[in-house]
């Protein structure tokens, strides 16, 4: 497809977009499906962030999960039987998430510096409440990604990296979403304004029909006899119509630096005067793979792992689930992803506490 630039005009209607599959969001809501989270407090927050808190094991292995700045954050709490913040929490783990906020007019223009330093603030944050509570670094796909270069930035301030479903390598050919959306990406993303997150729906279903549209119809069929997944590819569906604005300096510099260039993954990402890759990342690391998802396969994952100094570095393959929505976001929500995953999860970050 035709590159095309991202003027006024296509932004005005995908920020309208944006407006009308949240109001599809509310009609799930008055059928009982919208967000249902556990209590947390603010711990901390920032212009575009928010460090929440869950509380209650204040002497517990610390984790700090980095949500992606896709949508909105309670996919880690999507309901009390898909949950991984209760999960963690039921294993004894004191748990926080930063969240980052739908981009602004006056925060249009923030990219993966300004994010870097959110992520460190809420690890100074966290590891000052004792002399021994630094945190451990869990993201999931975007999220995962930028909390593998904080681990590169600062390695010394986190015990060690969970990844999920992370893309770490964006080579050529890696997966088929990724060159595909390479292709679909417009010009002239501005720096300043924020860039509408139904336009990154859209891309993300022209560049994987497959992932977004058939295996997802695919999937709800298969649920309509099993109510309890039948419920969470509701809410999942609900989740992904809860649209937020991204930064466009974020998006820009996420497509070009790391989609298209892949620096981080050559060594040649620089953040605030400092040139990170993989030899930078020297911290204990798992990385959750699903073999099911072509948003991050294990070829976006290994060839990162194999290039890490440290030796405690694991790689997990998870077959995906029926039931899930999405397969990226199977890790998150599946039954069975709770049965065989995360319990190796607790155990590897437990082990390293």
């Amino acid at each position: 497809m035709a590159d095309v630039a991202l003027n006024a005009f296509n932004r005005a209607q995908f920020g309208m977009s944006d407006i009308l599959r949240r109001a599809q969001g509310h009609a799930f809501e008055a059928l009982g499906l919208g967000p249902n989270e556990c209590p947390y407090q603010i711990a901390a927050s920032g212009p575009f962030w928010r460090l929440r808190d869950y509380g209650n094991h204040a002497a517990a292995p610390s984790v700090l999960i980095i949500a992606a700045p896709i949508k909105r954050p309670y996919i880690w709490d999507l309901s009390p039987t898909a949950s991984a913040i209760r999960y963690c929490m039921r294993q004894g783990m004191h748990v926080h998430l930063l969240e980052w906020l739908p981009a602004s007019q006056t925060t249009g223009n923030i990219g993966l510096s300004e994010y870097t330093e959110a992520i460190s603030g809420c690890v100074a944050k966290i590891s000052s409440n004792s002399v021994d509570a630094k945190p451990s670094l869990v993201g999931h796909s975007l999220g995962g990604t930028l909390a593998a270069i904080v681990g590169a930035l600062a390695p010394e301030a986190i015990r060690g990296l969970v990844l999920l479903c992370a893309p770490l390598c964006f080579q050529p050919a890696t997966s088929r979403f990724r060159d595909a959306l390479v292709s679909l990406m417009p010009s002239g993303v501005s720096d300043a304004e924020p860039f509408p997150g139904s336009l990154l729906s859209w891309m993300s279903a022209l560049a994987s029909p497959d992932t977004f549209i058939w295996s997802r119809l695919v999937d709800a069929a298969f649920s309509l006899a099993d109510h309890h997944a039948l419920e969470i590819h509701a809410r999942v569906d609900r989740w992904a119509l809860d649209e937020a604005p991204l930064p466009g300096k974020l998006v820009h510099q996420l497509v070009q630096w790391l989609y298209r260039e892949n620096r981080f993954c050559r060594g040649e990402l620089m953040i605030d005067g400092k040139l990170i890759g993989p030899q930078s990342v020297s911290v204990p690391t798992l990385a959750v793979v699903n073999t099911s998802d072509d948003i991050a396969p294990r070829n976006s994952v290994e060839p990162f792992a194999n290039a890490m100094p440290t030796r405690d570095v694991r790689i997990i393959e998870y077959q995906g689930e029926l039931g899930v929505c999405l397969q990226h976001l199977g890790v998150l929500i599946g039954q069975e992803a709770y049965a065989r995953v995360w319990p190796k999860i607790i155990t590897w970050i437990g082990a390293r506490s």
